[in-house]
């Protein structure tokens, strides 16, 4: 695994399909504000749909600070539609089946546990591209949105 940009770093520019199949680049996904770009092993999965959903339940509260949440995952187009529609997700889920950006970004383990090469990782980008956290955390499907939300919380009172 590749230990990724660190905090303060930039952010490389990259595009993905969503789970429409709509080519998303993150500049694009900027513009409206900061994004967390929240890794999860596979869509449908228990551990995962419940952090996913735990995101999508707090939608009105990352738009209060200007954020949008975006899943992305080794899924392909069609199971993160799937996925999306299931559970009414209201947000991007980007399709990295080679898992290209998860290895950029460090998401990427070196081995798979069970089926699973995608780290549980969270990353908050700022509208500059710059890293402003990374939150890891394998079992605490909780603490990606929460973590994320503090911080942008703190930063919008500053």
């Amino acid at each position: 695994m590749s230990a990724g940009p660190a905090v303060g770093d930039m952010v490389e520019e990259f595009e993905l399909p969503d789970e429409t199949g709509t080519v998303r680049r993150l500049s694009d996904l900027l513009v409206k504000g900061p994004v967390v770009l929240f890794f999860y092993p596979a869509a449908m999965t228990s551990g995962c749909t419940a952090e996913t959903c735990h995101f999508r339940d707090l939608a009105a509260d990352f738009a209060a600070v200007g954020a949008s949440p975006v899943g992305i995952s080794r899924d392909a187009v069609a199971r993160q539609k799937r996925f999306a529609e299931t559970f009414q997700l209201g947000f991007p889920l980007l399709s990295d089946p080679d898992g290209t950006v998860a290895r950029k970004l460090g998401a990427r383990r070196n081995f798979a546990v069970g089926p699973f090469l995608t780290r549980r990782m969270t990353f908050v980008i700022d509208v500059d591209r710059r890293l402003l956290e990374v939150i890891h955390s394998e079992t605490g499907l909780n603490v990606h949105a929460d973590r994320a939300l503090e911080l942008l919380r703190s930063r919008s009172k500053t």
